[in-house]
């Protein structure tokens, strides 16, 4: 345990005396200037400086720290300025972190002499996904022997008392507990869940509750003591660097604040006055004057401090704001992954189902990529996938780079994110379509964003594999397809093969891509069972074919003659849409032209476009209910972009517009689409 009456030289409480006087003055001219400073939201440090600093002050340039909005005195202490800090709280365009898009406080930083800050959403407690994830990233690197390093690395993960009842938080927290990593969970604990008090909120105490969790250590500190604080921080950090395991460090501090500049104090406290009795301002002056600090030279650092806090104001209120244009950069890192390469058909190869294809796809990548590795629901060992989509490949490359993980979808999928950052490549797998609803949040405030809200520095590469749609009576949880909620989700690209080929291309292409990407792969398609999909089981090819996201595909073609007179139809479709408009082509040859999207995200526009031009009618197929679908959207961008050439409105399939698939197979097969439904469309549309 640390020794917490250990003498602090001079030099450290100057040093954190001067961060705590310039947080305490920025706090203050924030207010001072309210009118001009609330525009944007925030929230400062004040009252939590302490424990903040004592943190920041111990950190390297080789560690990870991920800051919660209240932040700002740890931001100052490992070396931001006042007025970078102020550049992000006006919104402005040189904001070191986000460029104005984002809060107060709400960093991401990536500079060879300070700690990694990954993008810090709002959400509250989301960042201990990620964070838990760069951790989770350092110990697999560290054990396959894949980080070059002088000194180990520790990652900390700062929120507030608030976030401990969150759900996410506690996947982190148990991910951390069972594979012991190397991180510091810091609860700054003021007592206040916005205008809530500990006492409504939480039925125990934050340590009682975290003794659930064994395997992290716990320790109390009295987080407005910077002394106290610095000592036991020190022994900490210490210790995860050498044994390389988990510590929680609860801190109690007061709020000297208000909750944030739009939720302000006077509304709702009635404790400010016991609050104000534990000031770290005034401690740690009495700890400078009995260490044998002089009078003068501690006013000499509140003036200086003001000074700096002045200047820094006036002139970050005179920067430039950020340029219209700048809205839309960074939506995606640039990937060199644009042609289609490699061989599609090698000669001697035979044909393989698509489960298969994925699978070998994953081996080949595993094999030349150490950092590459595989995580999910069931997809370790024993059974390799439940659709075993990942069997043999434990066998192969070891149970520490493919692995269960618990149910815990948030985690499997936000936990990319810090992963990615540290360099490694995770694919992972939510087991059906139907269990992507609890790692929605990461999905949309973590992954997608990573990019977009840190400027570029921050791109998530990853593969997230999600087996969709219905096959073999399923039922209401384990049939849906979900791609109108994750086409909505801007910053993440889709994937959805409907051939064993193009499964091995885009997989290949999605491992490359700097970005995160989803493949969404239909069950019904895997081992070609249903009748009609015999398609889907083709020739495996080779191991350099490559892919592109983004490029759509003509599966059939209509007479050039049938064109010029005008009785042809475009059918633009996907996964099992694909073997349903082929079935019914049948009846109409010559006449049908097929597009097989590919990618759901980026679309394939200009393929669309024309090929719909061409026709003069469109339908297209999905599996999902019609109604607010991704299908419907596409719907309306055709028609904005082909109104003139179209002789008949675009026409949308899909299931029928109830809440889930039915169970029974009868009930199943009067939701879904089928060759017969997709006739009746057609002849709609040519009897028009």
């Amino acid at each position: 345990m640390p020794t917490n009456n250990k003498i602090v030289s001079q030099k450290v409480l100057k040093s954190a005396y001067e961060v705590m006087c310039l947080a305490k003055y920025m706090t203050e001219i924030y207010e001072t200037n309210k009118e001009l400073t609330s525009k944007y939201v925030h929230a400062t440090s004040r009252g939590h400086e302490a424990v903040q600093i004592a943190m920041g002050m111990h950190l390297e340039p080789q560690d990870w720290v991920a800051p919660y909005y209240r932040d700002d005195a740890l931001l100052l202490s490992i070396g931001m300025t006042p007025y970078e800090l102020m550049l992000q709280l006006l919104a402005k365009k040189d904001d070191p972190f986000s460029g104005g898009r984002s809060y107060y406080s709400h960093p991401s930083l990536c500079r060879d002499n300070m700690p990694k800050i990954p993008h810090q959403s709002s959400a509250t407690g989301m960042q201990a996904i990620p964070t838990t994830g760069v951790a989770m990233g350092i110990q697999y690197l560290e054990k396959q022997k894949l980080i070059k390093k002088k000194k180990n690395p520790i990652v900390v993960c700062s929120m507030g008392d608030g976030s401990i009842t969150e759900g996410e938080v506690s996947e982190a927290f148990h991910m951390a507990a069972l594979k012991q990593f190397p991180i510091l969970y810091l609860i700054q604990d003021n007592g206040w869940d916005i205008s809530a008090s500990g006492i409504e909120i939480r039925s125990n105490k934050i340590v009682d509750y975290m003794k659930g969790y064994g395997g992290i250590e716990i320790i109390e500190i009295e987080g407005n003591d910077f002394i106290h604080s610095y000592n036991t921080i020190q022994y900490v950090i210490k210790t995860i660097r050498k044994d390389r395991r988990p510590f929680l460090v609860h801190a109690d501090v007061p709020l000297l604040n208000h909750h944030t500049s739009g939720v302000r104090m006077e509304w709702y406290r009635d404790d400010l006055e016991e609050h104000n009795k534990k000031d770290p301002l005034p401690i740690l002056k009495n700890q400078l004057v009995k260490n044998g600090i002089a009078q003068t030279y501690i006013k000499k650092i509140e003036v200086q401090a003001i000074k700096r806090v002045e200047t820094d104001f006036k002139k970050a209120v005179k920067a430039s704001a950020p340029e219209p244009i700048e809205l839309f950069e960074n939506v995606f890192h640039p990937t060199e992954i644009t042609k289609e390469k490699g061989e599609r058909k090698p000669k001697g190869a035979s044909p393989t189902m698509m489960v298969d294809c994925a699978l070998l796809a994953i081996k080949e990548l595993m094999e030349d990529h150490p950092e590459c590795l595989l995580y999910g629901q069931d997809v370790g060992r024993r059974l390799g996938g439940v659709f075993r989509e990942a069997s043999t490949l434990a066998e192969s490359f070891g149970d520490e780079r493919v692995f269960n993980t618990p149910i815990q979808e948030a985690f499997i999928i936000g936990s990319t994110v810090g992963m990615s950052i540290v360099g490694c490549k995770p694919i992972v797998e939510v087991q059906f379509a139907d269990y992507i609803w609890p790692g929605l949040n990461q999905l949309f405030t973590e992954v997608s964003r990573s990019c977009y809200l840190s400027r570029g520095k921050w791109p998530v590469s990853c593969i997230i594999r999600v087996p969709i749609g219905a096959y073999g009576s399923g039922g209401p949880y384990h049939s849906s397809s979900v791609e109108s909620v994750l086409t909505n989700i801007q910053g993440i690209k889709i994937a959805y093969p409907s051939n064993s080929a193009d499964m091995k291309g885009l997989m290949k292409a999605a491992y490359y891509d700097p970005n995160p990407v989803m493949i969404l792969e239909h069950k019904g398609l895997y081992w070609s069972k249903v009748k009609g999909t015999e398609n889907a089981k083709s020739i495996e090819p080779a191991k350099d074919y490559i892919l592109p996201l983004g490029k759509g595909h003509i599966v059939l073609s209509a007479d050039e003659k049938n064109i010029q007179i005008g009785t042809t139809v475009a059918i633009i479709t996907y996964g099992m849409g694909v073997y349903w408009a082929l079935a019914s082509a049948k009846k109409f040859p010559d006449q049908v032209e097929i597009i097989d999207l590919r990618t759901l995200y980026p679309l394939d526009e200009k393929l669309i476009y024309d090929t719909v031009k061409k026709h003069n009618r469109c339908l297209i197929i999905t599996e999902e209910p019609s109604d607010n679908s991704f299908a419907q959207a596409l719907s309306g961008k055709i028609q904005e972009n082909c109104f003139t050439y179209l002789d008949a409105p675009v026409k949308v399939l899909g299931s029928e517009n109830v809440p889930a698939i039915p169970l029974n197979s009868i009930l199943e097969k009067c939701y879904l689409p089928n060759s017969d439904k997709v006739t009746d469309k057609i002849n709609e549309l040519m009897t028009y």
